[in-house]
Parts: C-alpha cells; structure tokens; sequence
C-alpha cells in the first residue's frame, strides 16, 4: 500500500514538472513565432446559391433531356411489353412464350446499356464542370488568402468554431459569381 502510494506522488510529481516544462516551451515558442491567420469559407453555400452553378445544372440538363426521354420511353415500352406477355402468356405456346421472353431479355439487356452509357456520360460531364468550378474556386481562395494575408483557409463545414471576421465565404461568392463560366 505504501509502496502504491509513493508511486502515485512520484508520478503525480513528474507530471506537474513536465506540464510546467511543456507550458514554458509553449510560452516562448509563441513568442518568437509568428501569428497564423486562419480564414473560413462555406464552399458548399457558395456553390449551392451561385447563379453560374445553377446555369451550368440546366445546361447539363438540357444537354441530356432527350436521351433521358428516350430512355424513359423505353422503360414503358418495355414495361407494357413485359405486363403484355404477362396476360398473354396463359393462351400462348410454349414457343411463343419462349420467343417473347427471350425478346423481353434482349430489350431489357439493351435498355441496361443505355441506361449505363447515360448515366457514365453524365457523371463524365458532371464531373469535368465540377473540376472548372472548384478550380476557379480554389484560385480565387488563394487569391483573397493572398490579398488578405491569411496563412490558411479551411472549408467552414470541418471547422466547429470561427470567429467573427474571418468568414470570406460573401467575397468569394462575390468573386466567383463575377467570373463567366
């Protein structure tokens, strides 16, 4: 028991001595470092209100109506083809049965494709807009973080708390709604 006792004073004692150590080093190296300052941005609201992100959606989406349409033609046609057989199928042959499931199949497998090769050519669309888009943001974030001074820049959804005056999310949006896409 005494030996316990010793121990957790000894221990106790080593802690206090490190953390008065590690509060002096923290103490001068604050000194003679100079200060960081951080700035925030809402990327996400910047992108979610702009007016260049929403012209650049409707094209996109013009761009793919008609296949979409077409796609979704097909679905219907495939889908009363398939509630066709389905009320047909008690009065017919089995031949009969066997050539219109097989047809069924090679529709089915056919508007799988499509619909494949859409969604890839969308999501490769998609995906080359939304490199333009954040590349002009990242260059106007540099450029304010630049004018500002800021030493960094941190989206303001991974940050729990910023203080006033260092949210720049309004001068990016400004700057980035200015730009033509």
């Amino acid at each position: 028991m005494k030996i316990a006792k010793k121990f957790g004073v000894l221990v106790g004692s080593l802690l206090l001595v490190t953390g008065m150590g590690v509060a002096q080093a923290a103490d001068t190296s604050t000194a003679t470092m100079p200060q960081i300052k951080v700035a925030v941005v809402n990327v996400q609201q910047v992108l979610q209100q702009s007016p260049r992100v929403a012209e650049l959606s409707k094209k996109l989406e013009s761009e793919f109506k008609d296949r979409q349409t077409k796609i979704g033609d097909e679905q219907k046609s495939l889908q009363d083809e398939l509630d066709k057989f389905k009320k047909d199928s008690i009065t017919m042959s089995q031949k009969d049965k066997d050539a219109a499931q097989k047809k069924i199949a090679a529709d089915r497998a056919d508007l799988v494709k499509k619909v494949v090769a859409y969604q890839q050519d969308l999501q490769k669309e998609q995906n080359k807009i939304m490199q333009g888009i954040l590349g002009d943001m990242n260059s106007i974030v540099s450029k304010i973080a630049k004018t500002e001074s800021y030493s960094l820049v941190l989206d303001s959804q991974a940050v729990i708390f910023a203080g006033d005056g260092t949210d720049i999310t309004k001068d990016v949006a400004k700057e980035f709604n200015s730009k033509t896409g």
